[in-house]
């Protein structure tokens, strides 16, 4: 099959919510020709259409194209995921986790092209959106203890002014690629970014929007971890995704 008939086909059965269909295709192109063969693919697919294939995350296996997607590429998608409205965004933590914490990756690189987009302190902070306290609590104290902090909220000043403060946590003391790392590596590889995903982070608490709420409120307090087994893996939900907006199907 050739390159452009590959990428109709590709696009045809995201089109058509068969989101394995469209994996399975970019898999075996990279199995017959090589990961360059499907870098170049991935390269000319538009956006919506890599989202759709990485924000559907299986834990279980590896993704090829988790594997070989670029910070650029992974930026332009992650910012648009949104879109698909999903509040509990288990599809965006599933799907940021997997790529910025890959083995080979360097997550600075991802986190640096995410915030070089327009929307890309919205999707981090819709990623950390139902850990706004003890985001609070880490940007404030240097712990994610919320019962360390008095309960107010840093000026922006003040967080600004935080920025380079020497970390309270090692980084070794919260590498469990999920959001403790990544709320570390923000606030100390990238303190602008960070920044600006806890203002906008505040910002939609104060609103209400998404009801970020506080995980100490919880019965059992979680592991941190994605759990994904509940999800719609491998197809679209026609009904998550706003029908007023370019989407992947």
């Amino acid at each position: 099959m050739n390159e452009i008939a590959l990428i109709q086909q590709t696009q045809s059965l995201i089109a058509a919510g068969d989101i394995v269909g469209a994996e399975a295709i970019l898999v075996d192109l990279a199995d017959k020709e090589g990961d360059k063969a499907l870098m170049v693919v991935l390269e000319q697919l538009p956006p919506k259409d890599i989202l759709a294939v990485i924000r559907e995350y299986d834990p279980s296996k590896d993704s090829v194209i988790n594997m070989l997607i670029s910070p650029e590429q992974f930026a332009r998608a992650v910012v648009i995921e949104k879109r698909y409205k999903d509040l509990k965004h288990v599809h965006l933590r599933g799907m940021v986790n997997s790529i910025i914490f890959r083995e080979d990756a360097d997550p600075i690189e991802f986190l640096q092209a995410l915030g070089d987009l327009e929307g890309g302190s919205e999707a981090l902070a819709n990623y950390f959106a139902d850990k706004w306290s003890r985001v609070e609590a880490f940007a404030r104290t240097g712990n994610f203890d919320t019962m360390e902090d008095d309960g107010q909220m840093m000026s922006e000043q003040a967080l600004l002014a935080s920025a380079h403060v020497r970390p309270v946590l090692q980084h070794d003391e919260v590498a469990d690629n999920d959001w403790m790392e990544l709320a570390w590596l923000l606030r100390y590889q990238c303190p602008d970014l960070f920044c600006e995903m806890l203002l906008v982070l505040r910002a939609k608490a104060l609103r209400g929007e998404d009801a970020p709420g506080d995980d100490e409120d919880e019965a059992e307090e979680s592991d941190g971890k994605v759990e994904t087994g509940d999800t719609d893996r491998g197809r679209i939900t026609q009904a998550a995704i706003d029908p007023d907006e370019e989407s992947a199907i």
